[in-house]
């Protein structure tokens, strides 16, 4: 619906932005604006200005921007046209007319919104009538109280097919608005002798569907027998799209900015449940998955609703697609939570089994999107072999590419990378742990050489000739080593930045010591996977206003050059992927020695039978390597020393 520009600028000339938002914030002058804290997100410290002169408002914690008109619409959950007809009412204003077509539009969805009150009153008298004895004592053994009841307009829809028709039917209401309503059903047979329309819903209960505004637009009914299906919704119609709404939206919109809350439940009983438990800010979808809407919808009340579906299979599919749904969706700082309930439990039942305290703290616990998606691919899957790992690291890739936005995306990648590092690392442990069975030690650490060579650190000397062994690995490396490798690593890549395709995927499993660097490297990496195609100067540009303008003029400097001299610009490009190879080997190789050094620690402290596997393990780990190193010195022709022969190979 479009508006006059001129009518537009006069309400705006009228309603004082300050004053309109004022009334929902407490405000505190400064200078010529305004400031205090922002009511569409959690903040103690103010972030949120309101410039009257400039007539808009800005949010600089949560990024939340409008004039008066967003304001309405994202404060009340609001259209446009709906937001412009609230401030026309405030400021004593009459909208224009628009087009003879839209006011047509506009008046008939009016009538229609006048059916469906009426037909909400008649399923309220009718669950207070001797008819309604039954589904008033239905919700009366689901714990429900008078004043539910009523702030909920529940009703019941007697079990005949013309009470609703008999009594809506008037000369102000026809037969074509109650079926455009969904309120009768119109036989589509034409075949059928009785075309007569009859009521849609028939000895069920009611539960009201409003909008925003609290304006009923549908309605959800349960059977009280053995009828199927348990609950119906209203079809599709002029004023009700099933994936664009939730139940119990107004009510929830208004207590979301007390509660600093949403939670997204499976059915109208539980969110009515938890109202009446005290939590008021609770939805529930209308029988189907969350749709795009529906959480897009739900982010404009809170930043990371909490899901809280039912403990059952049904419950747990319910949370993997909305999980999987979201997962394109997402943005800095907006998510899912979710619950996992106990088994053949819902809010309703826990509520009345264990009460509103235990429900409470599992709402205070709800778990991170990344880590339902994690265990989705992970739980009850045996990962036991190489190939079973590859399976479940390209499930993880395609669940983190499906991330539009760049930045959420690289994140996702580098903490799933992460736990397959750590859970690499664990069935590693298994591996071996279930080799060795319970014998306590290997034969050749049966030797009290190798033992005290294993608790002093002496790992690198073959204890028959004394002389290194080039399969062993240092246990630490010099602190500076480690940066210097860093260090080379950035300044090819900012030197020779056509090399990022080859490496990017591998920096992005790296961990660098140097806090600052690594901060750095992560910075690097979500430019390139946010602005792919990008050139150098563009990352210059970006990284300057990050705040890394110094320390990568630090980086291109001779000091780093001395110890690596590939990273130059002017390097051969060959020279330079060969040496950013080596530097990231250095550090792969470094991890290991880490992981070597703390096993030993461990076992020395406390020589048990798990600590011993977990040595055993990081050794093998560390030998297999060496052994690769080995092999590929020997097709490339260098002269190396074999590890049981101290004579060098050509």
């Amino acid at each position: 619906m479009a508006f006059p520009p001129q009518f537009l600028d006069e309400l705006r000339s009228r309603v004082g932005l300050a004053d309109l938002i004022g009334r929902r914030v407490k405000l505190t002058r400064k200078g010529r604006e305004f400031t205090g804290l922002c009511p569409f997100h959690n903040e103690k410290t103010p972030s949120f200005s309101v410039s009257e002169e400039k007539g808009f408002f800005h949010c600089f914690g949560c990024g939340a921007h409008g004039d008066i008109f967003g304001f309405i619409m994202r404060i009340e959950n609001l259209e446009f046209p709906e937001a412009v007809q609230r401030l026309a009412d405030d400021a004593g204003l009459i909208v224009p007319k628009t087009s003879p077509k839209e006011r047509e539009f506009a008046t008939q969805k009016a009538n229609l919104l006048k059916v469906m009150e009426q037909a909400c009153r008649y399923f309220e008298e009718s669950l207070r009538s001797p008819v309604g004895r039954e589904g008033f004592n239905y919700f009366k053994e689901r714990g429900l109280d008078n004043s539910t009841i009523e702030k909920f307009r529940l009703g019941f829809a007697p079990d005949n097919r013309g009470g609703l028709k008999a009594r809506l039917l008037s000369p102000s209401i026809s037969e074509v608005q109650l079926i455009d309503c969904g309120l009768l059903i119109k036989p589509e047979d034409p075949a059928r002798r009785d075309q007569t329309s009859y009521d849609r819903f028939r000895g069920r209960v009611t539960f009201p569907i409003t909008d925003g505004r609290g304006e009923v637009i549908a309605f959800g009914a349960r059977t009280l027998g053995h009828t199927q299906p348990k609950y119906i919704n209203s079809p599709e119609t002029s004023l009700f799209s099933k994936g664009s709404v939730l139940y119990g939206l107004e009510k929830a919109w208004l207590a979301c900015r007390e509660e600093k809350r949403v939670i997204v439940t499976e059915g109208y009983m539980d969110v009515i449940a938890l109202d009446q438990e005290g939590i008021k800010a609770s939805v529930a979808p209308l029988g189907t998955a969350l749709t795009e809407k529906q959480i897009s919808l739900l982010w404009r009340m809170s930043p990371e609703p909490i899901l809280c579906f039912d403990g059952d299979e049904a419950g747990i599919r319910a949370a993997k697609r909305a999980a999987e749904r979201a997962l394109p969706l997402l943005k800095p700082g907006y998510s899912l939570r979710f619950v996992n309930l106990p088994a053949g439990e819902d809010p309703d039942t826990l509520i009345k089994g264990r009460g509103g305290e235990y429900l409470e703290e599992l709402l205070n616990n709800a778990r991170p999107l990344d880590n339902i998606i994690w265990d989705l691919e992970t739980v009850g899957i045996d990962l036991d072999t190489p190939e079973r790992l590859a399976g479940l690291e390209s499930r993880l890739e395609t669940h983190a590419r499906s991330i539009v936005d760049g930045k959420v995306q690289f994140q996702y990648r580098d903490l799933f990378r992460e736990r397959l590092r750590t859970l690499k690392f664990q069935e590693r442990k298994k591996k071996y742990r279930s080799r060795s069975g319970s014998k306590k030690i290997e034969k050749w650490a049966q030797d009290d050489n190798n033992m005290n060579r294993l608790r002093h650190g002496n790992i690198g000397t073959d204890p028959k000739t004394s002389v290194p062994n080039p399969f062993s690995i240092p246990l630490a490396a010099p602190e500076v080593l480690i940066q210097r490798r860093e260090q080379a690593i950035i300044a090819a890549l900012v030197n020779h930045w056509d090399l990022i395709d080859e490496f990017a995927e591998t920096i992005g499993m790296l961990d660098f010591v140097d806090g600052k660097l690594d901060s750095l490297r992560k910075e690097i990496l979500t430019f390139y996977t946010s602005e792919p195609g990008n050139k150098i100067e563009h990352l210059h540009e970006y990284l300057k206003e990050r705040g890394f303008e110094v320390l990568l003029q630090k980086l291109l400097t001779p000091q780093v050059y001395t110890h690596a001299g590939f990273a130059r610009s002017e390097s051969e490009v060959g020279m330079v992927r060969k040496g950013i190879s080596e530097m990231i080997d250095g550090i792969f190789q470094e991890r290991q020695r880490l992981e070597l050094a703390e096993a030993e620690k461990s076992y020395a402290l406390e020589p048990t039978e798990e600590n011993w596997q977990v040595l055993q393990a990081c050794l093998m780990s560390v030998h297999q390597k060496s052994r690769t190193n080995f092999e590929e010195g020997l097709s490339e022709g260098k002269t190396i020393s074999d590890p049981h022969d101290s004579k060098g190979i050509k």
